[in-house]
């Protein structure tokens, strides 16, 4: 735990002497010509309760997400990043990698990183936690419901001269949660013995008609945004690490697809997203969580939305999804309300969302409530 503190620290005394600094947000840059170092971080302290019909509450304090990062440059075009989270520390694990990539951006309108990155799915997914407009990502961004997670490969992300048009694509490594109850994509950086390796290769348009629409909820301006997206993704099981007494269901093979859309104007916000996976199983004969008979198709939707009755201070949030899938018994729906105030935009900003959940994963009449509280403070 003490190895990324000392990290910091001696970063920024070998730079303290350079020639420039700024402040600003999203880090602190030290310039010298070319080269410069940028080292940032976010803070997300939550408290959670939950409420299951027929069963005592529990609730808890933690640090959702404690996550410093450093990123710089020695030659032009090329950029390194590493990111880590402490938030996350469980057992061994005393850090969960992030972001960990090298970039070059020596050519006109395109990125190419190679590491451990975002893959190029889910809108929401792919907007920076600290951007959300609920505490909590809804399923359409949750990487345990079919969303894949930082991946080990190469990722290309590039726009049209007028930035109307952007796009991403990537071919990596990619490993799945062998979880009945899930399609739990994660980073084969942090994985378990028994994870599913396997490839996965994929990508994504989106059009923005009035300009540009960043990865970020919520409305700071008057200015009309709106964008359209599409994406998609295959992922295959590579056989290395499959469990040979079929005591967790191995996921043999995964297609997604996504459709997404946001609109902004006047302190006004709207995300609409959809998405569908198709999983099959290794043992075609295993039903059980969202799997019957070996597959699944395992859908879900959201939309939530806010408006800035207090202009860039104070938000009202509401949102509404749902997940389905082919041994659920009924969809699982969620309703979620929510208030934000922000001291300094996302940089300084606290967060309360009351979420009911109906039919939690599946099955019937089984209902809970839960309510977040998270402060944030991003640097």
């Amino acid at each position: 735990m003490q190895k990324p503190k000392i990290t910091l620290a001696i970063a920024a005394a070998l730079v303290g002497s350079t020639a420039f600094s700024a402040a600003h947000a999203g880090g602190i840059t030290y310039k010298d010509g070319e080269k410069y170092l940028k080292i940032g971080g976010r803070i997300q302290l939550q408290y959670h309760q939950a409420s299951p019909d027929g069963a005592e509450s529990t609730d808890e304090v933690r640090f959702r997400r404690l996550r410093p990062y450093i990123e710089g440059s020695l030659h032009q075009n090329w950029k390194g990043k590493i990111q880590w989270d402490m938030g996350k520390a469980n057992g061994e694990n005393e850090l969960s990698l992030k972001d960990a990539y090298l970039q070059y951006k020596g050519i006109d309108n395109l990125k190419i990183s190679i590491g451990n990155k975002k893959f190029p799915f889910s809108r929401e997914a792919l907007t920076s936690s600290k951007k959300q407009q609920m505490v909590e990502r809804t399923f359409v961004g949750d990487h345990n419901y079919g969303t894949p997670d930082r991946n080990l490969g190469v990722h290309l992300s590039g726009h049209t001269s007028s930035k109307r048009i952007t796009w991403g694509a990537a071919i990596a490594s990619s490993v799945i949660d062998p979880d009945a109850n899930k399609l739990d994509f994660d980073t084969p950086a942090n994985r378990n013995d028994d994870f599913n390796e396997g490839w996965i290769v994929g990508g994504r348009v989106d059009f923005h008609p009035f300009g540009a629409l960043k990865f970020s909820q919520g409305d700071f301006s008057d200015k009309q945004k709106a964008t359209i997206g599409i994406a998609a993704f295959n992922w295959s099981n590579d056989g290395d690490n499959n469990d040979p007494t079929h005591s967790k269901p191995d996921v043999d093979a995964v297609t997604g697809f996504e459709v997404s859309g946001a609109y902004r104007i006047a302190g006004f916000s709207i995300d609409a997203q959809y998405n569908s996976f198709s999983a099959d199983t290794v043992d075609s004969t295993f039903t059980g969580g969202i799997y019957k008979n070996g597959s699944t198709t395992l859908s879900n939707w959201a939309v939530k939305g806010g408006y800035m009755i207090i202009a860039s201070k104070l938000e009202l949030v509401a949102g509404i999804s749902a997940q389905d899938a082919d041994n659920y018994q009924e969809s699982w729906n969620r309703t979620e309300l929510g208030a934000n105030y922000f001291f300094h935009k996302h940089d300084i900003k606290t967060q309360l969302t009351y979420r009911m959940g109906e039919n939690l994963k599946g099955a019937s009449n089984k209902n809970e409530d839960e309510v977040y509280l998270q402060m944030q403070y991003v640097f």
